[in-house]
């Protein structure tokens, strides 16, 4: 049996205990990284912010086989929200299209979903009324029968199967009756979790589910959050786990309304972006104390440029003299002065088992 089989199947049920510690952890997380982003400076805070957005749009398509080129979201989702870029590019109508359902989700997480908003959603995703060359219907809920299959022509695996065309304006009543109701007994994690579950499961268009079933997750993560700020990315993770992604929605729409493994998997995915996000605001907030520390230290414009480089990665660079020559266009004799002048700031350290012109040298990031 799929899980919509069951009478009253969207009263989900699951074991508390398997997921009271990934829901503590997450929701310290949640504190932990919007207090690590308050740090930050406001064009630091729209780097962030924009990066993650771009990231979502780009990933959740990816996940799907959609693939979008990453200047052109940027640039999108930059004079949607009236951020400088220092290169802005045109975008293409279809890229223009589902930055705005991206952005519609999570700039207005607060308004109710309704039916005539996912319909504009869906014509997002199709502007033409094509999927690849195929004509589908949009706008409007599926009239036929909706298969999820893999595999080549005549050699299909059926993974699911969703419930009749006939049902889905109850079942999409029921879920956004469900969605937009300001009391529910679970928390606002699982609250997501079950969003995106309820959505892709009754499968309501032709084309396009998936993406919109993470739409709106990343809404009630937003709802969860209390802000349309968006700094951690989770369709981002879902494509590094992008296998289990599929393998664990699949087990549980063939099971019963138990859903305790979708939360385990979905609350362990939210935990890896929630972290990483914190990691790499960590890396900014460090470059950006370190470029405050040394705006007062005197430099000739090689150094400025080395030290731009060697701060430029997700780490701090190692360099040597003879690279320092290269890529400044000096001697090694005139990177030699630099370096040892940026030693004596205490700017740099050098290696100290080393010697000669292979000697590493790094910032000091104390």
């Amino acid at each position: 049996m799929y899980i919509y089989e069951y009478n009253d199947w969207t009263h989900f049920v699951y074991d508390s205990q398997k997921i009271t510690a990934l829901l503590e952890y997450c929701h310290v997380a949640q504190g932990r990284l919007l207090a690590k982003m308050e740090l930050l400076g406001l064009s630091q805070k729209e780097d962030r912010i924009l990066e993650t957005i771009s990231s979502d749009v780009i990933k959740s398509s990816e996940i799907e086989g959609f693939l979008l080129n990453k200047e052109q979201v940027r640039s999108s989702i930059a004079r949607r929200l009236g951020l400088n870029l220092q290169k802005s590019v045109s975008a293409d109508r279809n890229v223009d299209a589902v930055v705005e359902m991206m952005l519609d989700a999570t700039q207005h997480y607060d308004e109710p979903l309704t039916r005539e908003r996912l319909f504009g959603w869906h014509a997002c995703l199709f502007p033409t009324g094509y999927s690849g060359m195929n004509k589908i219907e949009v706008a409007e809920w599926r009239s036929g029968a909706m298969q999820v299959v893999s595999g080549a022509l005549g050699h299909e695996t059926v993974h699911y199967e969703a419930p009749p065309a006939r049902r889905v304006p109850h079942e999409m009543q029921v879920f956004l009756d469900w969605l937009n109701s300001p009391e529910k007994p679970h928390d606002s994690l699982v609250n997501a979790a079950i969003a995106h579950l309820w959505f892709v499961t009754v499968h309501p268009f032709e084309d396009g589910n998936g993406r919109i079933a993470r739409t709106i997750g990343d809404m009630m993560l937003c709802r969860s959050d209390r802000t349309n700020l968006r700094f951690y990315s989770m369709s981002n993770q879902i494509s590094l786990d992008k296998k289990n992604y599929y393998d664990v929605l699949e087990r549980t729409q063939h099971g019963s309304p138990d859903i305790t493994e979708w939360l385990v998997w979905f609350l362990g995915c939210l935990q890896k972006a929630l972290d990483e996000s914190y990691k790499e605001t960590e890396t900014v907030l460090k470059k950006y104390s370190f470029r405050q520390h040394i705006a007062s230290i005197p430099m000739n414009e090689r150094q400025s440029l080395m030290l731009e480089k060697l701060t430029a990665g997700n780490w701090f660079g190692v360099l040597n003299s003879s690279k320092w020559a290269k890529i400044a266009k000096c001697s090694t004799d005139t990177a030699l002065r630099d370096i040892t002048d940026l030693i004596e700031k205490g700017v740099l350290e050098r290696e100290p088992t080393a010697g000669g012109r292979s000697t590493n040298y790094w910032v000091r990031e104390e």
